[in-house]
């Protein structure tokens, strides 16, 4: 079974415009909203392509309904922690000249609300995985993600995509894989990054202090993938950018497709280049047909290293 949490999800309102002018009345040329946050979105993904999840996290307000009844209605499993205070709202604008975010103030989270929160954690089990993604609330510790784990049998496997404190406290307690970016790589370590070599050697240094595999998105260069005892490296198939929100959370979601259906690592790594491939090339989140046909593109080779 997967399970994926979300402490801090979101209605993403979607905003398109030829230009944005501050101090002045800006109209959209096209406008929608969908429900986000990373764990929500590798739920949503992974029910697309036919694998059932059970999310987790924090919800409230209106906007907490709103959530909930979109997960009823693609007749999706949640079991949500709910609170009094409104699920925040994000603005996402995209113009001529690229996209823009605005994340919305997220609700306070009380102990009480955290230890409801800990309670379904209870079901998950040994061959289960957990998806631990996304920002933390500013009312929980950074140790949240890391006491999490701390909670669960040692044989559940822990996919971790975050960044900060977060990141590296749960980091500590050992997952199965991480997936970062070379900008939440150069947060880690506190260091600029110049090239490739630079990169495979600070994911390496990443998988001593506790990630299994790791997994690093280099945008329209590709990534690579950090196994037990290579370095592959995939490419970045062609195709129209449309956006590239939900690309890395379908990146994980098409891992974890692929790990259901009980491939290895290397080919798990091809699905998730194709799932995220597949995204960044749609409105909205990718489908099982469209991630199929990009995974035909899908090229990985050995990482040689110089």
């Amino acid at each position: 079974m997967i399970y994926t949490v979300t402490l801090n999800p979101a209605i993403d309102y979607y905003i398109t415009l030829e230009e944005f002018q501050e101090k002045e009345l800006n109209s959209c040329e096209d406008a929608y909203t969908i429900v986000g946050g990373k764990g929500i979105n590798v739920s949503k993904v992974l029910d697309n392509f036919g694998i059932k999840t059970l999310a987790l996290g924090f919800v409230g307000g209106f906007t907490g309904d709103y959530i909930k009844k979109d997960f009823r209605l693609a007749k999706m499993r949640e079991q949500f922690t709910e609170l009094e205070e409104n699920t925040r709202i994000n603005i996402k604008m995209k113009t001529r000249v690229g996209e823009s975010e605005i994340a919305g103030k997220a609700p306070d989270i009380s102990e009480e609300d955290l230890e409801k929160f800990y309670k379904p954690l209870e079901q998950i089990k040994e061959g289960d995985i957990l998806v631990l993604s996304g920002s933390v609330p500013k009312s929980l510790s950074d140790e949240v993600y890391a006491e999490i784990i701390a909670r669960l049998p040692k044989e559940v496997r822990i996919i971790l995509d975050a960044r900060g404190k977060a990141f590296a406290k749960a980091l500590e307690k050992g997952v199965y894989f991480t997936k970062p970016n070379q900008k939440e790589l150069e947060e880690y370590f506190e260091r600029e990054i110049h090239s490739l070599e630079e990169l495979v050697t600070a994911a390496k240094e990443l998988q001593k202090r506790g990630s299994k595999y790791v997994i690093v998105s280099r945008g329209g260069e590709g990534s690579f993938c950090v196994t037990e005892d290579k370095v592959l490296i995939g490419n970045a198939p062609k195709g129209k950018l449309i956006s590239s929100v939900g690309a890395g959370d379908s990146m994980v979601a098409g891992i974890l497709y692929a790990l259901e259906k009980g491939c290895g690592i290397e080919e798990a790594y091809s699905y998730g280049i194709a799932a995220g491939s597949a995204t960044a090339f749609s409105e909205g989140l990718t489908n099982l047909q469209d991630m199929e046909k990009i995974k035909e593109k899908v090229i990985i080779e050995e990482y040689q290293g110089k």
